[in-house]
């Protein structure tokens, strides 16, 4: 099914809502295709491959809303499908504040080219695939015979989907996307077996990391956690690394929405305006950020999206509210879902931040633990390296780091300059004083 086919059928799955009774209705017809190979033991451990279409339905009738899908296609089927879905709507109890965005949100998309989606997929062969992720295991063996487990993987996806709304939004969106990665463990004299990754995702498969790179990558993470210890606890700096780091910023994107807002479940309540963190911190949603990993030009909901600072230098400028949130709390919609977070990096290699640190962890890993979205206390597990004057001294785990994130943020005194850009969280690495930790 083309472009055009399938927004024939959106606008007709639309009608047929409408013609049994809906208010309103949305439709997204979607067409995925994901392609994965790994390796093991130097054998395919898994092939898989999958193409998927599916068409999502949401019902406003009487105040009353409801959503449905299905990967029927077919019109006679779909009949059938819409006439019992707005059926089925009219008996679940009324909640007025469910409708679509209104249409003013819908206009002044941007026409820009957002370079993610890649013209040469299909020229990407089932051999390549296989090629790659066996080369990718090799080249990793090839380099350390302290390996004792090894696992690559090669992946990518083809997405295209079409979004309407009864009430005027017509949208579409195509994208591409490829990965690599490989895993490994190795055996330390006091019985542990530490291991670690290297990974990379693009939006082009021209773009993806060379095999090499990825190997040592993952070969250095794993053989520097050899020898792993715990620490006397105390108060000790803390360096987050880039690659870990969406762990510490997803409370404050939680605390943000609407939903844990109009619920009173956010530490980050009725503080608009306010400072939440320290100077060091702004924190962006764009986008707009060509070949972004979260990149659109409109939301879930139809809605254009934009460039948005939500903390700047500290201070709490925005929340992500959708439509439902915002009729309930009575406030205009800002966008329910985030598209890039962009954290604006500092001037500072990874190295310079822990040369000047006296006395600290960098964390490369954090396990396990828990938040409270309420309160803002949380307490998580951490793998890392201690450093001392300025050096890394040993690796470390098994142990906790215990904080609140109304004063976490506030302790944080520098920012790296070394954003790690393969995600759609776009972040340095973090650099905070006298925080907890727990171990001996």
């Amino acid at each position: 099914m083309n472009k055009n086919e399938s927004l024939e059928l959106a606008h007709w799955a639309v009608g047929i809502a409408q013609k049994n009774g809906a208010d309103q209705a949305s439709v997204d017809i979607s067409k995925s295709r994901n392609i994965s190979v790994s390796y093991h033991d130097r054998k395919p451990d898994t092939l898989n491959e999958s193409t998927q279409n599916g068409l999502s339905l949401r019902i406003y009738a009487n105040n009353r809303y409801s959503s449905h899908s299905t990967c029927n296609l077919k019109k006679d089927a779909l009949e059938k499908f819409i006439a019992e879905a707005v059926a089925l709507t009219k008996y679940l109890g009324e909640d007025k504040f469910r409708t679509l965005p209104d249409p003013k949100y819908y206009q002044g998309m941007a026409d820009v080219d957002l370079k993610i989606n890649d013209a040469d997929y299909d020229k990407v062969t089932s051999q390549k695939r296989v090629e790659i992720a066996s080369g990718l295991e090799e080249l990793t063996l090839s380099k350390s015979d302290k390996i004792i487990s090894c696992t690559s993987e090669y992946g990518d996806t083809k997405t295209f989907y079409i979004k309407l709304n009864s009430n005027g939004f017509e949208g579409s969106h195509e994208e591409t996307d490829y990965y690599s990665y490989v895993t490994t463990t190795f055996l330390d004299d006091k019985g542990g077996r530490p291991s670690d990754y290297d990974y990379d995702e693009r939006k082009y498969f021209k773009d993806l990391a060379p095999l090499e790179q990825i190997a040592q990558t993952a070969i250095d993470r794993t053989e520097r956690k050899l020898g792993q210890t715990k620490l006397a606890s105390g108060k000790y700096d803390m360096i987050v690394e880039n690659r870990t780091a969406t762990r510490i910023l997803a409370p404050l994107y939680s605390a943000m929405q609407g939903r844990a807002l109009q619920q009173k479940n956010s530490f980050l309540l009725d503080k608009l305006g306010q400072k939440i963190a320290s100077d060091k911190l702004t924190f962006t949603d764009d986008p707009f950020v060509l070949g972004g990993m979260g990149s659109g030009l409109f939301d879930g909901e139809g809605m254009v999206t934009k460039k948005r600072v939500m903390i700047d230098k500290g201070v709490l400028q925005s929340y992500y509210i959708d439509t439902y949130y915002g009729n309930k709390m009575g406030v205009d919609p800002t966008g329910g879902s985030r598209s890039n977070i962009i954290i604006e990096p500092g001037q500072k290699t990874l190295d310079e931040l822990i040369a000047q640190c006296q006395k600290g962890i960098l964390v490369t890993s954090f396990v396990g633990g828990n938040s409270n979205n309420t309160t803002g206390d949380f307490s998580t597990g951490i793998i890392g390296m201690y450093i001392e004057n300025g050096k890394i001294v040993q690796p470390v785990n098994e142990m906790n780091v215990t904080d609140n994130n109304n004063e976490f943020w506030n302790k944080l005194v520098d920012v790296g300059n070394d954003v790690y850009a393969i995600s759609s969280w776009r972040r340095p690495s973090l650099y905070f004083e006298g925080i907890e930790f727990s171990g001996l």
